[in-house]
């Protein structure tokens, strides 16, 4: 039995526009029960999107292991997340340990929704009540619960070069471009929050630009200058009459003067990357670029973590890493202010 992850947008607002279908259209219920729980707590649709997509993941696998797609309470049993994150780890070329995390914790939730008397759904050992307080050691204790999880590797930020950043910055020709570019390196946006701005969220004379985050959480932005004399060569010379509220648009073709897609600026991107050679210029990587050069020029993290738009401190403290050179350079400007004793003098 095959299944597939279907988008319909004549559901009402109650229900999640992703659905999980068999190859005849009929829904796979459990798995869009828990879709339309997400989409009335109010998650995003690229969030609903990821949901579905895992739950797909989830029961395919089920199927072929089990040669049906009917899922009950009597067949959960303790191993069957061991064994889905057995199976997992034992593809070539095996998926990361964060996408194997995020697959089993959406499956959880989502059956743990609709067989809330099952049994343990984890092998014994893994899951027991403790309670645990933040990184950083403030705020009050709150109970929390282990879950059976791949260990993941360490995160380790690596930003683009200056050479790496000129090169690529060099190599587009519009001001359109430019600005968007400007706005990940300059300023830190995900591409998602470009390409979701309005031309009313600029404020120029002021500088500054309103920015649409995650969590439909909204968050006002200083600009730069050179941004802002990107934006206004943009608007008034290079953006098409009459393209209502979208400030970024397609400059050519059929789609000229709707909103720019995401595929859209991937495929851009790729092509600058092969005509530049800098392989690892994507919009993250920018966005890890501005962070990191933020920091070193002595960016406070409270400060940091607004522009970055972050719900958690802990999220801002994963650009805190140290090269040997910052270490030399901090240690000869700390001991250029010790005070040294002064030494006898000879009679």
């Amino acid at each position: 039995m095959r299944f597939r992850v279907a988008e319909q947008h004549k559901l009402s607002n109650a229900h999640s526009p992703f659905r999980v279908t068999q190859l005849n259209g009929r829904e796979v219920e459990w798995t869009n029960r828990f879709l339309d729980q997400q989409r009335v707590r109010g998650v995003a649709d690229s969030t609903l999107r990821s949901y579905a997509h895992d739950l797909l993941h989830f029961l395919r696998w089920w199927a072929a292991a089990h040669q049906t797609a009917a899922i009950t309470k009597e067949t959960l049993t303790e191993s069957t997340f061991l064994d889905y994150i057995r199976w997992q780890a034992g593809q070539d070329p095996a998926p990361a340990a964060a996408s194997i995390n995020r697959r089993v914790g959406t499956v959880e939730r989502a059956l743990r929704l609709e067989f809330p008397d099952a049994p343990r759904l984890f092998a014994p050992g893994f899951q027991n009540w403790y309670w645990r307080q933040s990184r950083l050691g403030y705020g009050r204790l709150r109970p929390a619960l282990t879950q059976l999880r791949v260990k993941t590797p360490k995160r380790l930020i690596v930003p683009l070069s200056i050479d790496e950043v000129h090169r690529f910055w060099h190599s587009f020709r519009t001001t359109r471009d430019l600005a968007i570019v400007g706005l990940m390196v300059l300023h830190g946006l995900r591409s998602c929050e470009v390409l979701a701005l309005n031309r009313e969220d600029l404020q120029l004379s002021e500088l500054q630009i309103r920015v649409l985050g995650k969590g439909k959480k909204i968050r006002v932005l200083p600009l730069d200058r050179d941004s802002v004399k990107l934006l206004d060569h943009y608007l008034y010379l290079e953006r098409p009459p009459q393209c209502g509220l979208p400030l970024f648009v397609s400059l050519k073709g059929p789609s000229r003067g709707h909103r720019m897609t995401a595929a859209g600026l991937r495929s851009l991107f790729r092509h600058h990357r092969q005509s530049t050679g800098v392989r690892k210029a994507n919009a993250h990587r920018f966005r890890h670029t501005f962070a990191s050069d933020m920091l070193r020029a002595g960016i406070s993290l409270p400060a940091l973590m607004h522009l970055m738009g972050h719900a958690q401190i802990q999220t801002t403290m994963v650009y805190l890493h140290l090269t040997p050179q910052d270490v030399w350079q901090q240690y000869a400007r700390a001991v250029a202010q010790l005070t040294r004793p002064t030494p006898p003098k000879q009679l």
